[in-house]
């Protein structure tokens, strides 16, 4: 059995209200994004014909709209509602997204806190 294809975006960056606490509800944080967008390829392979992929540049404008419309207080939802939007799009078999933020609003040396979720398109 093939391997699924995939289409792979690292760390996009955006910067969205997100957090439970109450001072991380008043102004957006920057986090990072990376996805994973399973696909059949092969034909955009064989044709090298941009509408028989996925436009990631169509899929990174989804997700910076997403974030700064959501607002959510875990990265667990934020997650989900853009692994919710990819997994619409036609081509999509299923989307790995990892939510990264970058500086986590807790006590303890810590670089990054990050969620990681993989759904499957209906």
């Amino acid at each position: 059995m093939t391997a699924p294809d995939s289409i792979r975006l690292r760390d996009l960056r955006v910067t969205c209200v997100i957090g439970a606490l109450a001072h991380e509800r008043t102004a957006p944080q920057p986090l990072s994004i990376d996805v994973d967008l399973f696909a059949d390829l092969s034909q955009a392979g064989a044709t090298d014909d941009l509408s028989r992929t996925v436009d990631y540049g169509a899929v990174c404008d989804r997700i910076v709209t997403l974030c700064e419309q959501a607002q959510p207080q875990l990265l667990e939802r934020l997650a989900e509602v853009i692994a919710g939007e990819l997994c619409g799009i036609d081509a999509v078999t299923a989307a790995t997204v990892t939510v990264t933020k970058l500086r986590p609003p807790v006590a303890a040396d810590l670089g990054t806190s990050a969620v990681r979720i993989t759904r499957s398109a209906s």
